[in-house]
């Protein structure tokens, strides 16, 4: 599937009438697709907690609900910003959410009023270092689309 009808697929999810968890599950399922990612999930973030919407993949999060300041995701809060992890071993932040994970990538969703960040989508590799900056560039493009998902919640 060419990207433009990755994220066209995207925002008519993120923006239709149908019940969230349904939009964030297609999200889920189309942002997959793009590459070879074994999991992905799409979050919210609230003042104190990182709370999954939806996933992909081969099962559900060790961690459906934990604080925003655990794991690899505190640091793409903090500094709004993808946070990339070449090999999650090697990371004393990254929680053990998979014992197959090998590489995370987590891209932060913000409020475009307040710069806040109101969501994530997290992909997981059981390949060591499985994402380029392109795949980073794509995911962020998926985060763009997705936002109406957010705002409208």
């Amino acid at each position: 599937m060419a990207m433009e009808e990755t994220l066209s697929k995207i925002r008519s999810a993120a923006s239709n009438a149908g019940a969230r968890a349904e939009r964030a599950q297609q999200i889920a399922d189309v942002v997959r697709a793009l590459g070879p990612y074994r999991w992905l999930g799409v979050y919210d973030v609230s003042a104190e907690l990182v709370s999954i919407i939806a996933w992909s993949g081969p099962g559900a999060p060790a961690y459906p609900t934990f604080p925003v300041t655990k794991g690899l995701t505190s640091s793409a809060i903090r500094q709004k910003s993808a946070v990339v992890v070449g090999d999650v071993r090697s990371d004393p932040r990254y929680l053990t959410a998979f014992g197959s994970t090998l590489s995370e990538i987590i891209i932060p969703i913000l409020d475009p009023q307040d710069s806040r960040v109101i969501g994530t989508i997290d992909v997981e590799s059981e390949r060591a270092n499985a994402f380029s900056d392109v795949d980073r560039k794509r995911l962020e493009e998926c985060a763009d689309a997705a936002l109406a998902l957010w705002l409208a919640a």
